[in-house]
Formats: structure tokens, sequence, C-alpha cells
């Protein structure tokens, strides 16, 4: 393991004060980031920004952290803005669940972060969620717009996600 990527994983659990301020904080995240990217015509399906911190979450802090920002912020998002819609929201709930399956799954085994790792994480999640987003809408050009139209968001998260988990490291 290269030691200048080994990062310190937390395992945060329910009953840890911790757990809820790291969630709310990732939460506020995915609710700002989307909003700003929605400036942008077609910024949400363009850059995909409502998982990007639900990424953040899970690798650093695990699991629990992770499925509470994944499932919390779509919920909060579609009540306050009405986006993602209520159509949407199961699809985008199963796909950031999954992002936070993989993100603290890699994590938790790898111990490190990497490009590679990232990349395996957003991999994952976006091949698992297309095929539930399929079998949900029964779409397949709905469950593989996140490659089509998103590819720039799927790059900010590998990349993006990469330099913040980097950063973090440092803290």
């Amino acid at each position: 393991m290269n030691q200048q990527n080994s990062i310190a994983l937390y395992e945060l659990n329910y009953r840890e004060l911790k757990t809820y301020l790291m969630a709310a904080l990732f939460v506020a995240g995915n609710i700002v980031l989307p909003q700003l990217c929605h400036l942008v015509p077609q910024g949400g399906l363009i850059f995909l920004p409502i998982y990007f911190f639900t990424l953040v979450g899970a690798y650093k802090y695990g699991l629990t952290v992770g499925l509470l920002t994944a499932v919390f912020s779509p919920l909060i998002n579609s009540l306050l803005f009405g986006m993602p819609s209520t159509a949407m929201l199961l699809p985008i709930l199963t796909k950031s669940v999954v992002l936070a399956l993989a993100a603290s799954f890699v994590a938790h085994r790898s111990k490190d972060v990497s490009l590679l790792s990232i990349l395996l994480v957003v991999v994952t999640y976006q091949l698992v969620g297309s095929l539930a987003e399929w079998a949900i809408t029964g779409s397949l050009q709905a469950a593989l717009q996140d490659v089509r139209l998103g590819i720039p968001g799927i790059l900010i998260q590998i990349i993006g996600g990469w330099a913040v988990l980097r950063y973090l490291l440092k803290k």
C-alpha cells in the first residue's frame, strides 16, 4: 500500500453524533451543488451533481454516512426544488444507494484513495444503477442517459472525488 495515498477511514455508526453532522454536511453539499449546476441548461443531466458528496462521504466516512447522504439528498432536493422529479426519484435513490455501497466497500477494501479505486466505484454505480433504472422505468434510453449526457459529470466525480479525498487526507 502506498503510504502517501493511505487514508484514515472512519466507520461511523448510527449512535454517534459525528455521523449525523457529517451526513448533514454532505447532504447540504448535495443540495447546493445541484442548484449551482442547474444554472446551466441541462446542468443536472450533464454534471450529475447529486452524487458527488455521496461519493466523498461514503468513501471517507463509511456506509452509514454514505447511506444517510444517499437517501436524504434526493429526497430533500425533490421536496424543496422538485428535482429530481417524483418519477425519477426511485432510480436516483437506487443509484445513490448503490454509490454509497460501492464507495464504502472499495474504500474499506483498498484502504487508500487512487484514481483507479474511484473509477471502480463510479463504473460500478453507473453500471448497476443503469440496469436498475432500466428495470424500474422500462426504458433503456432513460437508463443510459447518465452515460450518454453525463460524461462530464462522471469525469468530475472521478477526478474531483479523487482530488477532494486527497485533500481530506491532509486533514
